[in-house]
């Protein structure tokens, strides 16, 4: 048994990622448990009344004084994960904790906007508390919004691991680099996609199972799919799309106040104040 244990150990290693960015024994990447950590301090920094039973007598600055070093110590290690060269991880990680609690107060305005979305929206809504402690949409965007404001500072790993955790909590997968509006309700929302590239306006409701993807990727030369480039759709104002739409491509435009039908599959723009339902074996 040892030398089988010997001969499968030296096979690993023989085994590797080609153009890894980080090497075999490097430095450690960021801990996940920890950055959901940060989530929660965070979560009970902004709505108290909702997540602040783990954090019952700690006052509001030793909280965000604890979510932002935590935060800081995760952000150093990604970035020396990924081996980033020409930055010092320690001042990079400060400048992006900086940047991040100046951008708290606006994550605050927009998720109590979202929570009236919800509420206003959703008539089995008895209470505005109640939408923050149990709907999984509300959690989902809570977290959102967070990463997000990472992801526009350029925090490496983080934002991902923060919408990934969302994505496996609630089966809502919001990528970080999204773009989302005000009063942004989601209703349900097991199975929810929307790619990294959507841009999503104001007062928008996204029911069950909805996805704003990619309709197909432009290949480089050597056959790989191009990065860095718009994918995802584009969804205006006061937009509804119900259960199970998908709605593909960089170049589609859903017009302010239309109302996509469930099961709808969209490739193609729409006009504002369309209304766009599901005909069997023609889906536009």
């Amino acid at each position: 048994m040892k030398e089988h244990i010997k001969s499968t150990v030296k096979a690993l290693a023989q085994v590797k990622m080609e153009k890894a960015r980080c090497a075999d024994h490097a430095c450690p990447p960021p801990d996940r448990l920890e950055i959901v950590k940060v989530l929660h301090e965070l979560q009970s920094l902004l709505f108290p009344m909702a997540f602040r039973r783990d954090y019952p007598d700690m006052a509001e600055e030793t909280l965000l004084i604890r979510a932002l070093y935590r935060l800081r110590d995760q952000l150093v290690a990604a970035m020396r994960f990924q081996d980033l060269q020409g930055e010092d991880p320690v001042k990079a990680a400060d400048a992006i904790c900086t940047g991040f609690a100046e951008r708290l107060p606006e994550i605050k305005r927009l998720l109590l906007l979202d929570v009236e979305a919800l509420y206003e929206g959703d008539p089995a809504a008895v209470c505005r508390e109640e939408v923050m402690i149990t709907y999984p949409g509300f959690r989902a965007i809570c977290i959102f919004r967070i990463a997000h404001e990472l992801y526009v500072l350029k925090a490496p790993l983080i934002p991902r691991i923060m919408t990934e955790y969302a994505h496996e909590k609630t089966g809502i997968d919001i990528h970080p680099g999204a773009t989302v509006g005000e009063y942004f309700f989601i209703d349900h929302g097991t199975g929810i996609v929307i790619g990294e590239t959507t841009v999503i306006g104001d007062h928008v409701k996204l029911y069950q199972g909805v996805t704003l993807g990619a309709k197909s990727f432009e290949l480089d030369e050597n056959g790989n799919p191009v990065k860095n480039i718009k994918r995802h759709p584009n969804i205006g104002n006061h937009v509804v799309i119900y259960a199970n739409a998908t709605i593909l491509g960089g170049d589609t435009y859903i017009g302010d106040n239309s109302v996509i039908g469930g099961n709808t599959w969209l490739t193609r723009s729409v006009e504002a104040g369309s209304v766009v339902a599901y005909k069997g074996e023609n889906r536009e």
